[in-house]
Parts: structure tokens; sequence; C-alpha cells
């Protein structure tokens, strides 16, 4: 199953290659079966979409920029007059509410040499290779409140919010970017569910299954209680019996002859 949700990777990441969208995107639910989460969202990195944009002798990162839907779409730049990047970060923005915030920063993703095939096989390394082709936004729950915190924070989004997500080029020397992808479509976190749709029942059942329930429920009970009427039954009787070998016996020694005492 592990080499299956490789080869899926590759297949993804080859028609992103071949459509050039250059759009992020969430990964394919073989991937991450629960996506999106209430706080948190899996998108593909930007695996070959800045090839053309690289040059050789030239250091690169990639930021990754989230902002709410219902950010003002003027507001939606993500550098400045000069062509840096914002540096813009989610207490700053509201959590994207007012503009986009830098939600992480990675190297550039190697197309030359991706994970060998042959390392599928070993479940110490499935995780790491996951980890190449994929960036669960909102993954970070301790960075806001951890004062010693250097690094970008990627903080748990909203429930029931809509995200857009945008990636950057940025040359490292020049600390200026080079390309960037649109903005992805909009995708939305989960909802929380209220307390009384919550299914509190250990298992759900089907409507066979809770007839098979109710008939096996009217049978145990029937059968206790032919049960406890049989052991009283034998009870009473067991009474009625001994009751009876007393009146017996009782009758048995009156009705024998006493032996007379002879007078002198």
């Amino acid at each position: 199953m592990c080499s299956r949700w490789v080869v899926l990777a590759f297949c993804c990441l080859g028609q992103l290659c071949a459509d050039q969208s250059l759009k992020p995107q969430t990964v394919a639910p073989q991937l991450a079966t629960n996506n999106p989460t209430l706080t948190t969202i899996a998108i593909e990195k930007p695996f070959c979409m800045f090839d053309s944009s690289l040059r050789p002798n030239k250091s690169y990162v990639i930021y990754l920029y989230a902002m709410k839907e219902s950010a003002s779409v003027i507001s939606s730049l993500v550098t400045d007059n000069n062509n840096k990047p914002l540096n813009s970060t989610f207490q700053q923005t509201s959590g994207g509410q007012l503009g986009p915030y830098k939600a992480a920063s990675f190297n550039v993703p190697n197309c030359a040499s991706p994970p060998k095939l042959a390392d599928v096989g070993d479940v110490n390394k499935v995780s790491d290779i996951l980890k190449q082709y994929l960036f669960r936004v909102g993954d970070d729950a301790t960075c806001l409140y951890d004062p010693n915190f250097l690094a970008v924070c990627n903080p748990p989004l909203a429930p029931d919010t809509t995200y857009r997500f945008k990636y950057v080029l940025v040359d490292s020397t020049e600390g200026i970017m080079k390309d960037q992808t649109l903005w992805s479509d909009p995708i939305k976190t989960r909802r929380v569910k209220l307390p009384l749709k919550i299914d509190t029942w250990p298992g759900r059942r089907s409507g066979d299954m809770i007839v098979i329930t109710s008939i096996l429920s009217v049978l145990m009970f029937l059968l206790l209680a032919g049960l406890l009427a049989s052991v009283s039954s034998a009870v009473m009787g067991s009474e009625d019996s001994s009751g009876e070998t007393r009146g017996m016996s009782q009758t048995i020694q009156q009705s024998e002859p006493r032996p007379q005492l002879s007078s002198e």
C-alpha cells in the first residue's frame, strides 16, 4: 500500500508539471485521507514548478503565503515596491484576514533526484518520503506562544474558514522574488460539529443490525425468563415433595399398633 501511495504522488506531480497550472493544490486523498481537518490543510509542494526560473550558481528558497478568502484583493500582494517578499506574520494579518502572511519557508524540491522507490518498503522512511511532496498548513500549535520561537510560524487555521495559498520563489542572495504561482482555488477547513449532532454511539449501526440486535435482545429475555421459571418450579416441586413425605411418615406412625403392657 505504501508503494501505491508514492506512485500516486508521482502521478499527481506529473500532472501538475504537465498542465503548468502553477497553482497550489490539495494533496490526493490517498496521501492525506483526513484533509482538510478543522485546523490544517495539506497541499502539494511546488515540485518542478519553478525549474524554468532557476539559474546556475544561485541559491533559492520558497515561501508559502496564506490568506483568508475574505481578505481584500488589493491586499493580496506578497511583495513590496522593490519586489522583495513580505515578512508579514500570522499575528500582523489577524490570521490572514487583513492580507497574506508567510506560513512556511523551505528549499526548492529537487526534481532531479526523487526518492528511491526501493525505500518505500521501509516503514520508517515512508513518512520522510511523503514530507518531500506535501506541506501541512496550520500544523504548529505552539509557535504563537513560544517566546523563543524564531522560525516562520505556521499556527492552526480557523475551522469552517476558506483560505487561498501562493508559492513564491525567492533569490536568497538578492532577497527578491524571482517567480510566483497563482493563488490557489478556495480551500475550506472543516466545520465543528454541534454537540447535539455528534454521534456518541460506540459504533454506528445499520438498519439490519438494529433489527438483529432487537431480536437477540428479546430472545435473551425469553431465555432468562424460562430459566427463572424452571428454577422456581423445581424449587416449589421440591418443597411439595418434602411436605408429602413428612405427612406420609406421620400417618404410618399413627397407624402402627402400639404394644400393650401386661398387668400382673
